[in-house]
């Protein structure tokens, strides 16, 4: 492996370990419907973003919230010691990609069928402190 690439690596490594993210993956819901709920939290404080998703009356909000938990445990993994109230922790980013479609047949009139898309994506979610000017 050339040391270009190997250096490059390296950087985006180190890069990670500043970063506090969750992935979910193959989560069994579409992506237009996952986007709606990602749309609510984009932006917004981890604590009013925890409040809208318990309240929220869809089915995929149930998920965000426990990646937004999970998202916030990894960021007290890599500071221990430091509060959650000082930090003044928000969601920077949000995106949802389209993952595998899993395709089913719906018996249709005529002896013909339907072919139906089971659609499912990836969702991710970067937290980021937002640094108080004094």
């Amino acid at each position: 492996m050339g040391a270009r690439k190997h250096n490059r690596a390296e950087a985006i490594k180190e890069a990670k370990k500043t970063k506090y993210y969750a992935v979910l993956k193959n989560c069994p819901t579409s992506p237009r419907k996952m986007r709606l709920v990602a749309g609510l939290v984009r932006g917004v404080g981890v604590k009013r973003a925890l409040d809208v998703l318990k309240f929220s009356p869809k089915e995929a909000s149930r998920r965000m919230e426990k990646l937004v938990l999970s998202a916030i445990a990894n960021w007290q993994n890599k500071n221990e010691g430091v509060r959650m109230e000082d930090a003044n922790l928000y969601v920077k980013e949000v995106f949802v990609d389209s993952a595998r479609v899993l395709k089913r047949l719906r018996p249709a009139p005529q002896g013909r069928a339907h072919r139906i898309r089971k659609r499912s994506n990836h969702v991710t979610i970067i937290l980021e402190s937002k640094q108080i000017s004094e």
